[in-house]
């Protein structure tokens, strides 16, 4: 069974669209303040959900570095 997006009700899509914008937003900002491409981390984190998320947490924030 085949679901097309005319079939996904209106709240799923609000929903949808209110996750990807708090992504958005919290990467811009932590990375505005990091020095780390702001504009480039905000805009792909309106694409996509969690990827963004989780290649900025590893890659860029290096949260399991060596202290």
């Amino acid at each position: 069974m085949r679901m097309e997006p005319a079939d996904v009700p209106l709240w799923l899509w609000f929903l949808l669209a209110a996750v990807l914008l708090a992504q958005s937003i919290w990467l811009f900002s932590d990375a505005r303040k990091r020095g780390l491409y702001p504009w480039f981390w905000g805009i792909w984190g309106l694409f996509q959900f969690p990827v963004p998320t989780l290649i900025y947490l590893l890659f860029a924030r290096k949260i399991f570095r060596n202290k």
